[in-house]
């Protein structure tokens, strides 16, 4: 099993950034890429960003792409969601998702609400 606990959300003005972080335990060797789904109210769970754990291989939506900013942090496994140019339309609970060869895994989620 892998836990997995996201932090960092919060309340931020249009145009504020804000950092994410997704910290991965348990068995954790299997990991081979982590990433952000974000689901708005009403809205399905969409994709935000993913990276691949042995390369780093970047990967974002088309509205992410220049604003958001995925990294890794391997020894901690942990990665992080930096966000930058916040807009009321990226309010959403972000959830993490840990992909291992045990299968995927998600966590609780941490609210993001960007006020216009």
């Amino acid at each position: 099993q892998v836990q997995v606990v996201e932090s960092g959300g919060g309340l931020v003005q249009a145009g504020d950034s804000l950092r994410l972080s997704c910290a991965a335990s348990g068995r954790t060797l299997g990991i081979y890429d982590m990433g952000w789904y974000r689901q708005a109210p009403g809205k399905e769970r969409e994709f935000v960003a993913r990276i691949t754990w042995s390369g780093g291989s970047t990967y974002y939506a088309d509205s992410e792409k220049g604003r958001f900013t995925i990294q890794r942090d391997n020894a901690k496994n942990t990665v992080y969601l930096q966000m930058n140019s916040l807009k009321p339309e990226d309010t959403a609970i972000y959830y993490c998702n840990v992909g291992t060869i045990l299968g995927a895994y998600w966590g609780q989620g941490t609210q993001v609400t960007v006020s216009s």
